[in-house]
């Protein structure tokens, strides 16, 4: 049994809880109905868009178009996460599971167009679809990385209360994480979005994104919107340590 399943299962140290918005016992259930419907529209629309992805990837690189990852979803269950592959085949065969770094030499040339304009991410809603995942939520992490994130960085488990997205507070607003101190800061704003969650806070959130996409600088995105700003998050977060959320 892997580390995850201990820690929620109460076979190792329980983390301390984070509270979520007391909205969510309403909104959730309603959440994901929308998100089914957006993503099988979202899903129908980009397929020509997809299909012609997958034919660059089969082409110039190769090894399989899909690229299958296992990840971590709500309450620390497993599921597994579907991509365009945008890196060589079997790019961790030496190294082990690592986080991709900017400049990573193990991204093929279409693969950092696909990142660049997030086509890779397009598969998964297909996880959406699934019930695997949310249109937004916290990015889900790589079982291999969340027992030393969980014993590393406080109210870690506190992200799992919710389904993981394919965009979210985070994602908007800060660079893929490479390094403990960049999952760190992340976690600040999951936690924000588990406690706020509602949906006028996902409207923003997924109003964010297209115009992020779109390159529109996020100074201005966070402006238009009022987004809540990083000091807010952060002290929010300090808080909930110093309190000893549970």
């Amino acid at each position: 049994m892997s580390v995850v399943s201990e820690v929620i299962r109460g076979r190792a140290p329980a983390p301390r809880r984070v509270e979520p918005a007391s909205v969510a016992d309403w909104y959730l259930p309603l959440k994901a109905a929308w998100e089914f419907l957006f993503a099988l529209v979202l899903l129908v629309v980009t397929a020509p868009l997809l299909l012609l992805a997958m034919a660059l990837v089969k082409l110039t690189s190769p090894g399989p178009v899909f690229y299958y990852q296992t990840r971590v979803g709500r309450g620390g269950r497993p599921f597994i996460l579907y991509k365009l592959r945008s890196m060589i085949h079997q790019c961790e065969s030496r190294t082990g599971p690592c986080w991709a770094r900017p400049g990573d030499a193990r991204i093929t040339r279409i693969g950092r167009w696909l990142r660049r304009l997030h086509l890779d991410e397009l598969p998964q809603l297909w996880n959406v679809l699934k019930g695997d995942m949310s249109l937004i939520g916290p990015r889900p992490e790589r079982p291999e990385f969340v027992p030393m994130l969980h014993r590393a960085i406080p109210l870690y488990h506190g992200r799992l209360q919710v389904r993981p997205g394919l965009t979210g507070l985070a994602q908007v607003q800060l660079p893929p994480d490479s390094d403990l101190a960049s999952v760190r800061r992340k976690l600040a704003y999951d936690v924000y979005y588990v406690q706020h969650v509602n949906w006028w806070l996902d409207v923003r959130i997924l109003l964010a994104t297209i115009l992020h996409l779109a390159g529109v600088p996020f100074a201005w995105i966070r402006w238009v919107l009022g987004l809540p700003k990083s000091n807010e998050i952060e002290q929010g977060y300090q808080r909930l340590i110093d309190a000893g959320a549970k």
